[in-house]
């Protein structure tokens, strides 16, 4: 989050804020090959499940309040995105 100089140097915790994790796989799609994606390089659910619950559990972990989608599941999500920031994390 931005500091008093609007330059991105505060964390969550910083700024008493909470954290949304939901697991996305399709931001792996690759489509250099043509017009149809494909996301062979996306953690298998088998894989990839166990290190949602790390990422969550570890923000927890740090006193941090933290909602979750369900994984493996369609969902709607309805939000308002107070910054520019999508952050890519790999664990």
């Amino acid at each position: 989050m931005d500091d008093d100089d609007g330059v991105m140097n505060r964390s969550v915790t910083d700024v008493g804020g909470e954290v949304l994790v939901v697991s996305q796989f399709t931001l792996y799609g690759d489509a250099s090959r043509g017009r149809r994606p494909t996301w062979s390089a996306a953690a298998r659910p088998e894989q990839a499940e166990p290190l949602v619950e790390r990422v969550v559990s570890g923000l927890r972990d740090r006193g941090i309040v933290v909602a979750t989608g369900r994984f493996r599941a369609l969902m709607s999500v309805d939000l308002v995105n107070d910054g520019p920031a999508t952050i890519m994390l790999e664990v």
